[in-house]
């Protein structure tokens, strides 16, 4: 499944979500990510390493989950889903990115957030989701983006869009990637990857 044909979502702001009424669920998931200097057989740019995870559907998504608005806030609510798979990161209200809100016949509105980590801070929290309650159970590991493409233009990122992705998560990835206050340097070319960059 190319980029192209991810349908594009309504995004909203945090304000408007927050006044939707008690028909429609919150999603609130987490896009950790870090600058990597390193160099993929000495002349492939790693630029960013950015950690999804493989869920117990066979899907990629971010770690995250449901919040029940009745007792939780989002964040309250992302990091006690974190908690039970990440150990100790907490996010905050000013790691949120975005919301959109879903198509199909369960009403959703799926916040995103994103935190930059030191390269060793995400390799401290990819050690601890091995230890977590819920690995190899609802999730079965996680994963590194490839955010390079190799000269062929299909390795790479490329071919990791081609995988099974959750709801919104691919969309998310990309919208993240586009994101002009996250410090990318570059979106990865190649087949059915958008032209449009905002960095």
């Amino acid at each position: 499944m190319s980029t192209t044909t991810v349908p594009e979502l309504k995004q909203i702001s945090r304000e408007e979500a927050m006044r939707l009424g008690p028909g429609w669920s919150h999603s609130c998931h987490a896009m950790l990510y870090a600058a990597n200097p390193g160099q993929l057989f000495g002349r492939i740019p790693m630029r960013f390493s950015v950690l999804m995870q493989m869920r117990f559907d066979g899907l990629l998504g971010f770690p995250g989950g449901f919040v029940d608005r009745r007792f939780w806030s989002l964040e309250d609510g992302l990091n006690r889903v974190l908690g039970l798979g990440l150990g100790g990161l907490r996010l905050t209200e000013a790691d949120y990115l975005s919301s959109h809100l879903t198509e199909g016949p369960h009403r959703v509105v799926a916040h995103l957030y994103a935190r930059q980590l030191t390269l060793e801070q995400l390799h401290a929290v990819e050690i601890s989701a091995v230890h977590s309650r819920d690995h190899g159970l609802e999730v079965l590991g996680l994963v590194r983006v490839p955010l390079y493409t190799q000269k062929d233009r299909v390795g790479g990122f490329p071919n990791f869009l081609s995988n099974a992705f959750v709801s919104t998560a691919k969309y998310q990835l990309l919208f993240a990637l586009k994101v002009p206050a996250l410090p990318w340097l570059s979106l990865p070319t190649g087949p059915g990857i958008p032209e449009k960059r905002a960095f």
